[in-house]
């Protein structure tokens, strides 16, 4: 679920101080797509997954990433009514639990 490797990567390259900082910025910005996605606004709905791609995929959030891909191809081929938006507003919180479990843990 979490590409743990690049979260280690990641920390080292910004230094853990300015990581914590990364972590909540990522968080909060995701949350508020999410919370978009969740009172079923899917008027940008292709960049908003791609945005959700990018940064998940950056902070290790694999599985989460993932999804949101697939639902970002479906969507720019017209699919958009097929993309499943509950599983990809649970797979973040079960991500994003898992990450903040493990950050604990690891750092």
């Amino acid at each position: 679920m979490i590409d743990w490797p690049r979260v280690t990567e990641l920390r080292e390259e910004v230094g853990a101080e300015d990581f914590e900082e990364v972590v909540e910025i990522f968080l909060e910005e995701v949350e508020e797509v999410i919370s978009k996605l969740q009172d079923g606004d899917r008027s940008q709905l292709e960049q908003d997954l791609h945005f959700l791609k990018g940064s998940a995929l950056n902070l290790g959030f694999a599985d989460f990433s993932a999804l949101c891909l697939d639902g970002e191809r479906k969507s720019a081929q017209g699919g958009a009514d097929d993309v499943d938006l509950p599983a990809i507003i649970t797979k973040f919180q079960a991500s994003k639990s898992a990450f903040l479990t493990g950050m604990s843990e690891k750092f």
